[in-house]
């Protein structure tokens, strides 16, 4: 049956096939995100210069922080709408939903607010001067409204995949970033509204998207059933949600949190293009995660199926597969991103100076690239098989006990090259811990 998983998967090439048919489609909906934001940064480095795409960059933390809501609520619903199905308990499945579509909007909607009041000195803080604060301004106040249907579409969609629709859900987030890319040139080059054109056009496409989700709700052959009881919130329910998600939520938050820092630390050494520079090479660090988190994504239905019926051996045998792919994308980003930087960062601008900061940034912080598949695929495991709080460690480990005394000791000792090096030696320190936590538990 399409809506859950097959319950004769007892033999490693039904296995396979079917990580296959979940990380496929997860993954090209995360590499087509990551697209999206790659090319909204190439329009509006082309269509409103270089100062906006550092203005753009400068908005990075907060967006990642914004999205912690939707992440939290999306993989902690996910995780347990699939446990739910796998007991054949399609009720408390629905009520899973609901009660974190709940807590996703109401949680939503008061960071909303709070942003827009303390917007400029928000901006300031991450880094922002008085050239690029009013470009991200101008992002922010389009963009942090639209982000009640942005989190609620993560949530949403998750749920979609866990519920055994992943191309469905691969096709709906396809559908609307296709629009968004559609809509950038529209707004940017043919109303001529820059950067504000690039936050309409995403908020537009998050609408779109919106749509086909609520069609796909009210079809028949969707098995969450969605009533008014099933947002009605439940203490029990909303711990469980906010239970398995807070791994991951933490995991954002800390991303943002670091980033901001890092936007201190790249001011500091280098002005607002060391900013800009690091937004670019955002673009295609991202890529190459959001496949890792497709594989990861893919994944986790397997692994809670298999680990809830106590298949232990599917579930190393899972893991593995996604080890193996993982770290194939991983090794393919660093190789791109050390031989082809040049090329790769002319697509968003023309400015020398900008070029420039951007390419060696580049080579320097896809070093340890091809270890960033076993960090997110291992920390999605623990996420998978109950145990968060290695998948917490692991992810704090790397940003507040690696990479925040690298950023103070490398800058200090090497300036800009220093500040794009710490990024690599988080990474691998980082790969050390997730090895040890995975070798511990084979062995126990």
């Amino acid at each position: 049956m399409q809506n859950q998983l097959p319950q004769h998967i007892n033999e490693l090439p039904d296995i396979r096939k079917l990580f296959k048919s979940y990380a496929y489609p997860a993954m090209i909906n995360m590499v087509v995100m990551a697209l999206y934001n790659i090319v909204d940064r190439i329009f509006i480095g082309q269509g409103a210069g270089s100062l906006a795409i550092c203005g753009l960059a400068l908005t990075l933390p907060y967006v990642s922080l914004l999205g912690t809501v939707g992440t939290l609520t999306g993989v902690g619903a996910a995780t347990r709408i699939s446990a739910a199905i796998s007991l054949k308990n399609i009720p408390l499945a629905c009520k899973i939903l609901g009660n974190a579509a709940f807590l996703n909007f109401v949680v939503t909607l008061l960071l909303v607010i709070i942003s827009l009041y303390y917007l400029d000195p928000i901006l300031l803080a991450f880094g922002g001067s008085e050239q690029t604060i009013p470009y991200a301004h101008s992002y922010l106040n389009i963009l942090i409204p639209g982000s009640l249907l942005t989190n609620l579409n993560f949530t949403f969609s998750n749920a979609i995949r866990a519920s055994g629709f992943p191309h469905k859900s691969m096709l709906i987030t396809l559908t609307g970033i296709v629009a968004n890319i559609l809509l950038d040139p529209i707004f940017i080059f043919g109303f001529k509204l820059g950067i504000e054109g690039a936050a309409i056009a995403t908020v537009l496409a998050m609408c779109i998207s919106s749509i086909l989700i609520g069609s796909h709700f009210s079809s028949k052959g969707n098995i969450l059933r969605l009533h008014l009881r099933c947002f009605v919130p439940q203490l029990l329910v909303l711990v469980s949600i906010i239970g398995i998600g807070m791994a991951a939520f933490i995991m954002n938050i800390t991303t943002g949190m670091v980033n901001i820092i890092m936007n201190r630390y790249l001011e500091h050494t280098g002005g607002d293009y060391a900013i800009g520079a690091y937004g670019i090479i955002s673009s295609y660090s991202i890529l190459i995660s959001m496949l890792l988190m497709g594989i990861s994504q893919g994944m986790q239905p397997i692994l809670n199926y298999n680990y809830a019926t106590g298949r232990t051996a599917l579930v190393r045998f899972t893991l593995k597969t996604a080890i193996r792919t993982g770290s194939l994308i991983a090794c393919s980003g660093f190789i791109t991103g050390e031989f082809l930087a040049p090329w790769l960062v002319k697509a968003f601008t023309n400015d020398p100076d900008l070029l420039r900061i951007s390419e060696n940034g580049m080579r320097l912080t896809f070093i340890a690239m091809p270890l960033l598949g076993l960090q997110i695929i291992i920390t999605s495991y623990f996420q998978s098989v109950h145990q968060a709080p290695k998948a917490i460690i692991m992810n704090i480990s790397r940003q507040f006990v690696f990479l925040i005394p690298a950023l103070g000791l490398f800058s200090r000792l090497w300036g800009l090259p220093g500040t794009w090096l710490a990024v690599p030696f988080a990474d691998v320190m980082a790969t050390l811990i997730a090895l040890f936590f995975i070798i511990k538990t084979k062995h126990n």
